[in-house]
């Protein structure tokens, strides 16, 4: 699923380690995330919602081309 993580993260200068402690998740899955191999469960996605002050549907995109 496309998704505005990476672009978000490195607007606020973060790591993905350190957005991963802030989610309570493993970098290893902010990584799948924003290289789209996975899609966060609907409470992972409501709480990166809220930690970049935006909205699940503008960070998460499930058109398909």
């Amino acid at each position: 699923m496309k998704n505005d993580v990476r672009r978000l993260r490195a607007d606020r200068g973060l790591t993905q380690q350190e957005l991963g402690a802030a989610m309570g998740v493993s970098r290893q899955t902010i990584n799948a995330i924003e290289a789209e191999r996975y899609t966060p469960s609907l409470p992972l996605a409501i709480a990166l919602a809220r930690f970049f002050e935006t909205r699940v549907e503008e960070m998460f995109d499930d058109t398909t081309q």
